[in-house]
């Protein structure tokens, strides 16, 4: 069996994903053709697509930065699982600006709410290897007890991929509304990274 090594190697690598998603999203952010504010309030649909998506990777890296401080070794479990999750966190420009395109078309806001649930999962999966890997006094299944929060998201984006077939904006409603759920980086594994 090989042994773990330190995370220092995959924390780089996402950091280094992520700024690479953010700039691609950044990249499909183009001027308007006018030179007035009437022109610049028509990209107003397209900036709150991009700000959200930036909120979710922000949400993701900011995320990672904090379990992984619970986590000092990586082994290969974990290493792919956080590539599982890059992978489809690299799908966000892309479901972004296909959104965006269609302004709000039922088929782009599902695909859009897919490529969130299925990031969540990945997160999801990434979490169990780390406890796997960890046993049983793993101090991240501590911290995350029933992961009721991470539940709830899986479940929400599931109804709002549903939702997007009868009112779109309900979708990106439900979207937004988890975004601004998870603002603030995980509290429980705040806790245990100061010991309480």
């Amino acid at each position: 069996m090989l042994p773990h090594i330190g995370s220092e190697r995959l924390i780089a690598l996402t950091d280094g994903v992520v700024a690479v998603i953010i700039t691609i999203m950044v990249l499909e952010l183009k001027p308007p053709h006018g030179a007035d504010l009437t022109s610049l309030r028509e990209l107003g649909p397209t900036f709150l697509s991009f700000a959200l998506s930036f909120v979710y990777v922000a949400i993701y890296w900011n995320n990672h930065h904090h379990f992984f401080r619970l986590v000092p070794h990586v082994g290969g479990a974990i290493m792919w699982a956080n590539l599982n999750l890059l992978f489809w966190l690299s799908l966000i420009p892309f479901a972004t600006a296909w959104m965006d395109e269609h302004g709000g078309a039922a088929v782009p806001v599902a695909a859009y709410g897919a490529v969130l649930l299925l990031c969540a999962v990945s997160w999801r999966i990434m979490q169990a290897a780390i406890v796997r890997t960890q046993g049983t006094s793993s101090p991240l299944r501590a911290a995350i007890r029933r992961d009721v929060k991470g539940n709830a998201s899986v479940v929400i984006y599931a109804a709002a991929i549903a939702l997007a077939f009868v009112a779109p904006i309900l979708a990106y409603i439900c979207y937004a509304a988890v975004a601004a759920w998870w603002l603030i980086p995980d509290r429980r594994v705040e806790a245990a990274l100061h010991g309480d």
